[in-house]
């Protein structure tokens, strides 16, 4: 009936619960590697993201992302409050599921990734200005980036979309997007008084990044839309490029601090699970390997050498591993994408087509100078009507009883 198939709509269902998952696995992740008297305040930060997207997706984020095309730049207020989106296909993004079930699969990216931004400046920023933050920040910043790479088709496309841009499940609108926007809120807001790592429950943090492994499946093979062989690609270079990162990331902690950690492993995976992001189905399985090894290996430096040599504090590294990874990850796309492996892809450099690795440069450029921009000048703002950062006072308290009131462990 009106083009709709139900083996598609049962695999984007399931598709889109699998990365509403992420969201309590980047909770226990992010959670974990916090001290126990923050883990309250870390988890909630991405249960609040979920609650706060839910509700500004319904009401305008989808349409700014993917409603009628606005100069290529954003999508009008055609469709605020859903008003006008039912249950027939709008064959711009597919032609065999509802348009609703698209809503709900996009609003679980845009929950993920704005979680994913608190991981940079978890332990000092004030919840209700958090709250405000990440509804003007997904409005300001992820919305509009979201159109630019997908929203509309042919001239009424994004302006990368036009130009040739390939972004299979969000390595430009998820993870270039969060980590440069949680390096620039990091930096605005300052470093915390200590600023060691002090993971308080490694294996709580390994459990939620196993969970992320598994919800990912959803991120990237549930991208394809449909029960076709691109998913099962995008399924198998998902997980080997996990694996391949997580290798790397053990290799290079073996040689340099003599001993492979449980939660640097795990780390490595999600590194490797975020540079196959944008080329999850448009790469070979090969392809993928050689992705998340030097995924893996370019979020290690990242946060073992640049975090300390620049001297930002990004609590939880999510621009050493979302950014960094995400950048490289875009760039590999533009290397090794392959007609062979999905026909409506363009081949990369690897096999003679310089042009879009030259559209993904220019893609990642113009994402990181925007979302870098756009961050500022929301703080900024922000910090002209609400006090951004805790206390002193408050931070060696602990933000679960100084914000919260509430102790996350019995005898604390």
């Amino acid at each position: 009936m009106n083009g709709l198939n139900g083996a598609d709509m049962t695999f984007v269902i399931m598709s889109a619960a699998l990365v509403m998952l992420m969201i309590p696995g980047l909770a226990l992740f992010y959670g974990g590697m916090v001290k126990s008297k923050n883990v309250l305040s870390t988890t909630l930060h991405s249960y609040a993201a979920l609650i706060v997207l839910s509700v500004q997706w319904v009401i305008i984020g989808y349409s700014l992302a993917f409603g009628p095309d606005i100069h290529g730049l954003i999508g009008n207020l055609d469709l605020s409050f859903l008003s006008t989106v039912g249950i027939l296909p709008n064959a711009d993004y597919s032609t065999t599921i509802p348009q609703l079930l698209f809503v709900i699969f996009q609003m679980m990216f845009a929950a993920v990734t704005a979680a994913v931004v608190a991981g940079s400046f978890e332990e000092r920023m004030r919840f209700p200005a958090f709250l405000i933050f990440i509804l003007l920040w997904s409005t300001f910043v992820y919305d509009p980036i979201a159109h630019w790479v997908w929203g509309g088709s042919g001239e009424n496309a994004g302006w990368l979309k036009q130009l040739g841009v390939q972004d299979f499940a969000g390595g430009l609108v998820v993870e270039v997007n969060s980590g440069v926007s949680g390096l620039v809120a990091a930096i605005m807001l300052g470093k915390r008084k200590r600023t060691n790592p002090e993971p308080h429950h490694v294996p709580m943090a390994v459990l939620g990044g196993g969970i992320l492994w598994f919800g990912w499946f959803g991120f990237n093979a549930g991208s394809a839309l449909a029960m076709n062989g691109t998913a099962v690609n995008a399924f198998l270079t998902t997980n080997s490029a996990a694996a391949a990162g997580a290798i790397s990331f053990a290799i290079f902690e073996w040689l340099i601090h003599k001993k492979p950690t449980a939660l640097g492993t795990i780390s490595g995976a999600i590194a490797g699970l975020v540079a196959i992001t944008p080329g999850a189905g448009y790469v070979s399985p090969m392809s993928s390997l050689f992705i998340g090894f030097i995924g893996g290996a370019l979020s290690f430096l990242a946060i073992v050498f640049l975090k300390s040599r620049l001297g930002y504090d990004d609590t939880l590294d999510a621009f050493g591993c979302h950014g960094v990874a995400g950048i490289w990850g875009v760039i590999a796309t533009g290397i090794f994408s392959s007609s062979a492996v999905n026909s409506s892809a363009a081949n990369g450099l690897l096999y003679g087509n310089f042009e879009l690795f030259k559209v993904q440069l220019i893609a990642v450029g113009a994402c990181v100078i925007y979302a870098a921009v756009a961050t500022f000048v929301i703080l900024k703002v922000m910090s002209i009507f609400i006090k951004l950062r805790t206390t002193k006072e408050d931070e060696s308290i602990g933000l679960d009883i100084s914000l919260h009131g509430e102790h996350a462990y019995n005898g604390f």
